[in-house]
């Protein structure tokens, strides 16, 4: 889908339809009170009548009776407008695009909805109606053969513009909506791909063309390595389809900032299907587990965007892949697992196998010194049950960080909820013959599954996502549709642009001599580190926006 920006006026762009994204309550004002003059009042009785209040995502289509260039004419509600949010934009851009492809038009011109609205920057605006356009559009239609030809899609949408002086900035930020929106894209790919094609050597596969796309540094271990690194965790789980689905331990490594820079980790669970195992799931809906790799498919995607965005950090995926199955040689409820670390583990159900993999990819990530880790994982049931599929269960072992991240789900609009790590749920895990087992029972299943996880996390800063109930959508939403969420993508984005806010802040920062810093360093450092955990920090978008349209890759709209 090809997105063109212009200056122009939506009375006389010439196509098949114009969109005008409209207020709830407020009237007419500028252009949209221009379409109206040129329609002799319609809009206005429209809106006298009722049939149209400006709702949020309230649509409605009518001819234009050879009165615009445009031969029809859509209204977007955008609800009211001291209540409208950046997502609040995005939906109604993914509502604009679907609405306009469902009647089978294939090009249509719209105006950014949210521009000169107080309190919203305009570049911000611009991009997330990028990328409502861009996440609206997405199907997956890789495996349809009949009736091709009524599939139907949007080819392209120009995107107008009151002022001249506005195109090279909106512009911008759609390179930089693009790179978020497509790598999106790659992760629900990889969600929606059946486990017979999106096997743990076929995603180790899809991580390296990604990276060699966007000059990403990639490699992957072997089941021989993995032994080699005493990964007996991982293993086990791998232990049921060994033979014929090997594992992959996949490790992506972003360092524009050189070796010396402590990186940020990102850490997915890729189950590529997850039968339950010797303690095998019910029949019944078993086909979505296919999704249970979603949080490895996360981190590939947020890699890929990071990397065209050009952003100045330095960040590490790693994705440990492996199958969940029953067989002769699969591991037994009652085994006992040596995990990379030496921690030992009980094996209660091998349904809980997420845990095992993600328990030696988080010792893993101890060899690059981490500034701070972030795992994402479809991994517990009861986190579906805690908080439906509208929140993100986090923990974390470190509460300024795990401010941060949640302040990154806001700003992305993928929402989590902070769930404690007190030491009663790690009595839950203890184990009779081994260090730890892995599983505490139903209550707080989704609590002591991150307090299995933290035994493992203790060298450095580090959150834990369960994303079981928020990685497939079952009905659809504006720019959500029905299938794999791509969850995880653009909150990794917006961490990792809220650390390069806070090196760019330090590297301007005045310096201060040895004598008067010798002292008070200590606490300086202390209250600075709360105060940016702690305040909502923009994301960098001017210099991502900047960056991202050097990238050849984000150009290809």
């Amino acid at each position: 889908m090809k997105l063109t920006v212009k200056a122009g006026a939506p009375a006389s762009e010439k196509g098949e339809l114009i969109a005008l994204g409209l207020f709830e309550g407020s009237g007419l004002a500028g252009e949209a009170a221009a379409v109206d003059k040129a329609l002799g009042g319609l809009i206005s009785d429209v809106l006298k009548a009722g049939d149209f209040t400006g709702k949020l995502n309230q649509t409605m289509v009518f001819p234009a009776g050879g009165k615009l260039g445009a031969k029809r004419v859509l209204l977007v509600g955008l609800g009211k407008n001291e209540e409208l949010t950046l997502d609040k934009i995005r939906q109604a851009a993914g509502k604009t695009l679907t609405t306009v492809r469902d009647m089978g038009v294939k090009s249509f011109a719209t105006m950014v909805y949210g521009l000169g609205v107080d309190g919203l920057d305009a570049g911000d605006a611009a991009k997330v109606f990028g990328e409502g356009l861009e996440l609206g559009s997405y199907q997956f239609n890789r495996y349809r053969t009949l009736d091709k030809d009524k599939q139907k899609s949007v080819d392209a949408v120009t995107l107008l513009v009151a002022d001249k002086d506005q195109v090279e900035m909106v512009d911008e930020a759609l390179d930089v909506a693009h790179a978020i929106a497509s790598s999106v894209a790659l992760t629900k790919d990889l969600v929606s791909a059946p486990p017979n094609d999106l096997t743990p050597t076929a995603m180790a596969n899809a991580a390296k063309k990604m990276a060699g796309e966007v000059g990403i540094t990639a490699k992957v271990l072997t089941e021989k390595d993995m032994e080699k690194l005493g990964m007996g965790a991982l293993l086990g789980v791998a232990q049921g389809s060994i033979n014929d689905e090997p594992p992959r331990f996949i490790i992506m490594e972003y360092m524009p900032n050189g070796t010396k820079q402590a990186p940020l980790v990102f850490v997915g669970k890729g189950i590529t299907f997850d039968s339950g195992g010797i303690s095998i799931k019910p029949g019944e809906g078993m086909e979505k587990m296919k999704y249970d790799m979603a949080g490895g498919a996360a981190v590939i995607g947020a890699l890929r965007a990071i990397a065209m965005l050009q952003l100045p950090i330095n960040v590490v995926g790693l994705v440990p892949a492996t199958e969940n199955m029953p067989s002769g040689d699969a591991i037994h409820p009652g085994d006992v697992l040596t995990s990379m670390s030496g921690i030992t583990i009980e094996v209660i159900n091998t349904d809980a196998e997420g845990r095992l993999i993600l328990a030696d990819a988080l010792t893993y990530a101890e060899r690059y010194k981490p500034r701070a880790v972030v795992d994402l994982a479809t991994l517990t049931g009861a986190c579906v049950i805690a908080l439906g599929g509208n929140a993100v269960g986090l923990m974390t072992n470190n509460d300024e960080f795990g401010e941060r991240v949640r302040q990154a789900g806001e700003r992305a609009a993928e929402r989590t909820w902070k769930l404690p790590l007190w030491d009663e749920y790690h009595e839950q895990i203890k184990s009779d013959i081994a260090d730890v087992k892995n599983t505490g029972g139903r209550p707080g299943g989704t609590i002591t599954a991150g307090a299995f996880l933290s035994k493992f996390a203790k060298n450095y800063p580090w959150t834990h996502l369960d994303i079981a109930g928020t990685a497939w959508e079952e009905k659809g939403k504006p720019y959500v549709p029905k299938g794999a969420t791509g969850i995880g993508v653009r909150l990794l984005v917006e961490l990792a642009e809220d650390f390069v806010n806070e090196d760019e802040a330090a590297a301007s920062a005045p310096k201060t001599t040895a004598k008067t810093a010798a002292k008070p360093a200590a606490t300086a450092t202390k209250t600075a580190t709360k105060s940016s955990a702690a305040a909502k920090a923009p994301a960098a978008k001017a210099p991502a926006a900047k960056t991202a349209a050097k990238a050849p890759a984000t150009k290809k709209r």
